[in-house]
């Protein structure tokens, strides 16, 4: 069976908080929750964007529950800010869904020195997911979704070069930043299985869905490949948040090289699986961060 929205269960009584929810997939996946009666935390860097995506959910659905949250990724302070305020909030989370995205900006770095991508795309949601994993661990069968990318089959981590210490590829930049997603959502698995914890850690990635992501590089690119639009895009994510899965499951499209179709479990490089990097990657996280989440 082909899985979509309409297949989702009512999420009632849950809470959801999804980043980059103003726009493209994280709209329409905080859309489709609150649909089904989830409490949504729709966060984002423009209280402006976030408030008028509010407004667009309720004048669909006039009984959605939902909240804004105000937070720049690309400042790790902005993140710790964020993290408290939902904390004196809220006393659980159901799921954290990292799905915010920075795509083939030019060279630039976020306000702590990391290339933007990678800062955006890895760091910040590592940090958010430390900063709220009280709530996460209070809260019964709780799971974080971090989105992933086909451009992670290409992606290494260069541990010399994320903060642009050499010259730009966008390309390469990108597929890092994404690699170090599914990277961090496999080693997340393995520690809270360590800790014997019953929050879980999952993984999607939309295909190709035609988003504002490019919207700084070449929008245009969009038509060269088949390609789905921002709703059927969010299917994956959706499915990973709602659906009963194992921890460590990675969700994309069932198409020719998973850029369309329906929820299915996607291809892991086997990059991405190793064990060595992710304590790697892990412990240098740490280390910047100078947090002690999880650790060995």
């Amino acid at each position: 069976m082909n899985w979509t929205k309409d297949e989702m269960q009512s999420q009632k009584g849950k809470l959801f908080l999804v980043t980059g929810a103003n726009t493209g997939l994280g709209y329409q996946t905080a859309l489709e929750l609150a649909k089904k009666d989830a409490e949504v935390i729709l966060a984002g860097r423009s209280a402006e964007k976030i408030n008028a995506a509010i407004e667009q959910i309720l004048s669909e659905y006039p009984f959605a529950r939902l909240k804004a949250g105000i937070v720049d990724l690309s400042s790790l302070e902005s993140v710790r800010e964020f993290a408290t305020s939902i904390k004196a909030e809220h006393n659980k989370l159901d799921v954290l869904i990292n799905n915010a995205g920075v795509m083939f900006p030019p060279p630039s770095l976020t306000k702590d020195g990391y290339e933007l991508q990678f800062g955006v795309n890895y760091m910040a949601h590592f940090l958010l997911t430390a900063e709220l994993f009280d709530l996460l661990k209070n809260t019964p069968n709780s799971r974080v979704v971090t989105l992933s990318s086909i451009a992670h089959l290409n992606g290494t981590i260069d541990f010399d070069n994320l903060k642009l210490e050499k010259p730009f590829d966008k390309f390469r930049e990108y597929g890092q930043s994404k690699v170090a997603d599914l990277i961090f959502t496999l080693e997340l698995q393995r520690r809270l299985e360590g800790e014997e914890l019953n929050t879980i850690s999952v993984a999607a990635h939309p295909g190709t869905s035609k988003t504002e992501l490019l919207r700084t590089d070449n929008p245009e690119m969009w038509d060269k490949f088949p390609h789905m639009d921002p709703n059927q895009g969010a299917f994956s994510t959706l499915y990973a948040a709602t659906e009963q899965l194992e921890g460590g499951s990675y969700i994309g499209p069932n198409g020719e090289m998973e850029r369309t179709g329906y929820p299915a479990p996607a291809s892991i490089a086997d990059y991405a699986k190793d064990e060595t990097i992710g304590k790697q990657l892990w412990d240098y996280t740490l280390s910047e961060l100078n947090i002690n989440f999880l650790p060995e």
